[in-house]
């Protein structure tokens, strides 16, 4: 099945590279946003969305991951050289990938979005940290 895939980062060589290996993987991807008034603009039309934590407009991704997630119901990875940033994680979104990332830990992480988009059983990239949310309060896995 084809999945539509938003890339909100800045910058552009990086968000070609994963835009072309999205598209490799048979999946559509809806854009590049660089931005959050961009990013919010093609949320209706995303299912899954790689972000970036800092943009063309400051550090705007972790507001951005948790409006797709939890307003628009996007399955949300954060990609970022600074996950620190994200603390405890942003309920709603699945985890995070530290850059720099290899084209195999992408790959792994946007068939790993693919599985928990459709509730599927799946093993977690290895340098993927997951965000576990269950009710009350938050725990990684």
């Amino acid at each position: 099945m084809t999945y539509r895939v938003l890339i909100v980062e800045d910058e552009y060589i990086v968000a070609t590279e994963i835009e072309d290996l999205v598209s490799d993987m048979g999946h559509e991807p809806v854009g590049i946003a660089g931005d959050q008034r961009s990013a919010l603009a093609l949320a209706s039309q995303c299912d899954i969305a790689l972000v970036d934590l800092n943009l063309r407009d400051g550090p705007t991704g972790q507001t951005i991951g948790r409006i797709l997630a939890q307003t628009h119901g996007v399955t949300v990875v954060f990609i970022t050289a600074n996950p620190s940033q994200l603390g405890d994680g942003v309920p709603g979104t699945v985890g995070v990938l530290p850059k720099p990332a290899t084209e195999r830990d992408l790959r792994e992480t946007v068939e790993f979005a693919v599985a928990k988009r459709i509730a599927a059983d799946a093993q977690p990239p290895r340098r993927l940290r997951l965000f576990d949310w269950d009710g009350g309060g938050q725990t990684f896995a």
